[in-house]
């Protein structure tokens, strides 16, 4: 009979131990960073970022990402403003939590020493496969290469920031994008004093992360889902 305490068998294609330990790490530690410090990130560095970000799947294998680097400075003051407008926008919308979120610190777009924006592609409606159902799926693909950025940079020691908080259409105009590109992400990506111990909204009780048994179900919708509402 078998050991109960025994580990289960790996698969032969399993990585060894210490370099699987290095991706559940870089999994946890991640963090959605928002305080840099101004140190230049080199150019070798965010290229190896770019490829990480350029090797993830994509619906039909469209690769619909396009990134732009923003080296200008007065550019990156202007997409500055367009997040603080927007800042302000959202906090107004929060009723009665405005003055909670005003305080939070919710992009170093001017501190960080790279910022990328990251778009969809135009002419994304030639690309049916996988699409025609679900034609969101090319902007899951382009969060796919944000989150390989994302776990690639943590592992290089550099913090990365997603900011989400702008107007599309302003955003596309300041940077010329065509017809049908869409900005989805401002990535301010450099290096840090410290990564967050936890989350940064979870750090300031803006919200937790909900318990696994909350999100996963087995044959049916997750039992209670309706009652948290």
């Amino acid at each position: 009979m078998s050991d109960p305490q025994a580990e289960p068998a790996r698969s032969p294609h399993a990585f060894p131990p210490a370099d699987r330990e290095a991706v559940y790490r870089a999994i946890a530690e991640r963090r959605d960073m928002r305080h840099f410090l101004p140190d230049a990130v080199d150019p070798a560095l965010l290229q190896r970022l770019l490829w990480a970000a350029h090797q993830a799947p994509s619906v039909g294998f469209m690769q619909p990402w396009r990134f732009i680097r923003v080296s200008s400075r007065a550019l990156r003051e202007r997409i500055h403003a367009l997040v603080e407008e927007e800042r302000i926008a959202t906090a107004r919308a929060l009723g009665e939590r405005e003055d909670e979120f005003m305080k939070l610190k919710v992009e170093g777009v001017l501190e960080a020493g790279e910022l990328l924006v990251v778009a969809l592609a135009e002419g994304r409606e030639r690309h049916v496969f996988g699409r025609r159902t679900l034609p969101e799926m090319d902007l899951a693909s382009v969060a796919c290469a944000i989150e390989n950025m994302w776990l690639a940079a943590r592992a290089e020691g550099l913090g990365l920031g997603w900011v989400s908080i702008f107007d599309p259409a302003e955003l596309a105009a300041l940077l010329a994008m065509p017809p049908g590109a869409k900005p989805v992400a401002v990535l301010c990506i450099g290096h840090v004093e410290a990564f967050y111990p936890k989350p940064m909204l979870e750090l300031e009780q803006w919200a937790e992360r909900m318990p696994m048994s909350a999100v996963l179900a087995e044959n049916t919708w997750p039992a209670g889902e309706a009652d948290r509402r």
